[in-house]
């Protein structure tokens, strides 16, 4: 379960050629949660060089970079980072690649209702939060058990 405290630390960035439309995300939505908002995906590219986001949403048709592509370069460079397409057309070759090459949890169409991205939003991060729990107990076990196969090695050689 998320907390109020979880919400203003969900990382959220948002990537649209439409300054209009990364007004109205940012201040619909940066009361919940940590928002930064691009008008390129190479600008949001940048910016994860050196900053850690837990869910990357994306538009679609941008001029330099579909948002699939920059999803799925998103997919390569940062795995854990959750992503969403967010586009105003019925494209089904954009559904497509969405799934198959930026890897993306939620499709949304344009205009976005407020509570479906909240919703999208935080049942992104849950997923996020749960991939890094996993890594973390992943490593535990393969401690343990390297630690294991080390007794049972010294109790042979005893």
């Amino acid at each position: 379960m998320i907390t109020e405290k979880d919400l203003k630390n969900i990382q959220v960035i948002y990537v649209d050629d439409e300054v209009s439309n990364l007004t109205a995300f940012k201040s619909g939505f940066r009361r919940f949660y940590s928002v930064e908002t691009f008008l390129s995906a190479q600008e949001a590219l940048d910016w994860l060089e050196h900053h850690e986001a837990h869910v990357v949403i994306s538009d679609q048709r941008m001029p330099n970079m579909l948002g699939t592509e920059f999803l799925g370069i998103l997919y390569d460079k940062y795995p854990d980072t959750v992503r969403m397409l967010l586009t105003g057309y019925a494209d089904i070759k954009a559904v497509i690649d969405a799934i198959n090459v930026g890897h993306v949890f939620r499709y949304i169409t344009k205009p976005w209702h407020e509570h479906d991205i909240r919703t999208a939003i935080e049942s992104a991060y849950e997923m996020y939060r749960l991939k890094r729990e996993n890594a973390e107990l992943l490593q535990k076990l393969k401690r343990i058990n390297e630690q294991l196969e080390f007794m049972y090695r010294q109790s042979i050689l005893s």
